[in-house]
């Protein structure tokens, strides 16, 4: 359960970037495919830094819309830079 709600705060997080910047947004779909990936390392990132998981459902919320987010961004920005992007 914990992953699934990592995952799906990652989707959040790369659509809500895609929302943000806009010219580096890949669409709904590739913005949920990057946020998951991002979702998953990023609620990785803060449950390694936090060692006591007294705030679990904080860290795995946080951390993948903080990574989903990030995730979507950094491949949009490269996707631009290659010459892909509008």
């Amino acid at each position: 359960m914990d992953m699934i709600i990592s995952l799906i705060a990652g989707a959040v997080g790369g659509n809500i970037g895609g929302a943000i910047f806009k010219n580096l947004s890949l669409g709904t779909l590739l913005n949920s495919i990057a946020g998951i990936l991002g979702g998953a390392g990023g609620t990785s990132l803060m449950n390694s830094l936090n060692a006591t998981s007294e705030n679990g459902l904080i860290n795995q919320v946080g951390g993948g819309v903080v990574g989903g987010t990030i995730v979507m961004a950094v491949i949009g920005l490269i996707k631009k830079v290659m010459g892909g992007g509008k």
